[in-house]
């Protein structure tokens, strides 16, 4: 196969070519995501008075959680059925979504601490995302055993809303390191299967949407590994 300048491509460098077209799109819109979320979360954070809303609003706080949660439902279950322009706009809107409940950070740890969190997850995210591309070993077993360790973290976490002092000392502590190996794990495994996701939408529209349902996978991913990782190191305010 040759281009119009007259260079000559096989059918592997053709497929090279537009899994790394379609990568790039998916962190294109992952970053929009991240950048939003942090927008948003810093706004919000650094004004006083829509902190302190927030913060004493426990319905507005719990209905904004149930929204996130039924978006992030709807777009993994109904992503064949919606358009393109559909999934990006309800992924923005999850993404801002987050960023009001993220705002609460602010008023827990430092400023120095967040960014120091960020700049951390940011690398760490980019070398496993990385290995996740390149590898040619199969992640599927680690993808599934961090699924079960995923589980078992979210029945953990709704046994904590009833019992808080389930995540304070030790077990809390163990909480964020089990927690930063599963999504360390699962941000390898994830961007394994969206390669793949990818290579196999038979057109435009397929994948636009399995762009869309990419970026919100890596997205969840990035900003759980934030999350562990300002648990673990991030400095409270006093």
């Amino acid at each position: 196969m040759a281009n119009q300048s007259g260079q000559f491509f096989t059918d592997g460098d053709v497929v090279a070519r537009e899994s790394s077209a379609f990568m790039t799109r998916v962190y294109q819109w992952m970053s929009i995501g991240v950048l939003l979320t942090g927008l948003i979360a810093s706004v919000i954070g650094n004004n006083e008075g829509l902190i302190q809303m927030i913060m004493a609003n426990r319905a507005l706080f719990w209905v904004v959680i149930i929204a996130q949660v039924g978006l992030v439902m709807s777009i993994s279950g109904l992503i064949n059925r919606m358009s393109v322009v559909t999934a990006s706009a309800l992924f923005l809107l999850y993404s801002a979504l987050t960023g009001v409940t993220f705002s609460v950070i602010f008023a827990i740890y430092t400023a120095a601490s967040i960014q120091s969190a960020f700049f951390t997850t940011a690398m760490g995210f980019g070398g496993l995302t990385a290995f996740g591309y390149l590898t040619k070993k199969d992640l599927g077993p680690v993808g599934s055993f961090c699924m079960m360790g995923l589980f078992g973290m979210i029945g953990f976490s709704i046994l904590s809303i009833f019992f808080p002092s389930m995540m304070g000392g030790a077990a809390g502590l163990v909480y964020s390191l089990v927690g930063l190996l599963i999504f360390a794990g699962l941000t390898a495994y994830d961007t394994q299967k969206i390669k793949v996701m990818g290579r196999q939408a038979m057109n435009e529209q397929d994948k636009g949407r399995a762009t869309i349902l990419g970026a919100l996978t890596l997205y969840l991913d990035f900003i759980n590994l934030f999350m562990m990782i300002l648990r673990l190191s991030g400095d409270r305010r006093r």
